[in-house]
């Protein structure tokens, strides 16, 4: 049994549940919440929960915006002919923190994992071909990750572009296999833009 108050506790709990937080950083931040100012904590709670009800899924790319179109979608100055296909939300964000891409984006919200239930259907990939057939795009540039379920992805997607006159290409290989763009370094992932292959051929 816990000698900590069981609000302590609870908090906590739900602190763990965060990815990289184990017990010991789990309980430091609580008993930092609980010393600080009322104010930190209240500040934290409104962020979280306007975090909630405020973000949504652009319209077009599927990626995390306050406003639908994205800003991203909606910036005249990015290169229409180009559209990187991610997984999630952060590896966007750590491709676009290298500054070396300046095309479009599109956001999968997963890869194809059989084993856990995810096929084809649970993706945005037919948004995806949709897109590829309307706007014009010259070139998909696959930026699933880079382990078994992130190449199973970029199969599929290869294969259902086939029949459209669009150049498939892979991220290079900067990217450790099994890796997550989330954890990489904006080197590599910069280094894997660049070196990004044919895909499928």
């Amino acid at each position: 049994m816990s000698a900590r108050p069981e609000p302590v506790e609870r908090l906590v709990r739900a602190l763990r549940r965060l990815p990289g937080v184990g017990e010991k950083t789990a309980t430091r931040l609580a008993f930092f919440l609980l010393s600080a100012p009322e104010t930190v904590a209240a500040e934290l709670a409104d962020a979280v929960g306007r975090l909630r009800r405020e973000i949504r899924a652009c319209e077009v790319c599927f990626d995390l915006t306050a406003d639908s179109p994205c800003s991203i979608c909606g910036d005249p100055e990015r290169a229409t002919g180009e559209l990187c296909v991610v997984e999630e939300p952060a590896d966007l964000a750590s491709i676009e923190s290298t500054g070396s891409y300046r095309g479009l984006y599109h956001v999968l919200g997963g890869a194809i994992a059989p084993l856990d239930g995810i096929g084809p259907e649970a993706l945005h990939i037919e948004p995806l071909l949709e897109r590829v057939k309307r706007d014009g795009v010259r070139e998909v540039i696959l930026a699933t990750n880079p382990n078994p379920e992130g190449e199973a992805t970029a199969l599929f997607i290869a294969e259902q572009l086939r029949p459209h006159s669009v150049g498939v290409t892979r991220i290079g290989y900067g990217m450790p296999i099994g890796g997550d763009f989330e954890y990489v370094d904006t080197l590599t992932v910069r280094k894997s833009l660049e070196n990004r292959r044919r895909f499928g051929a």
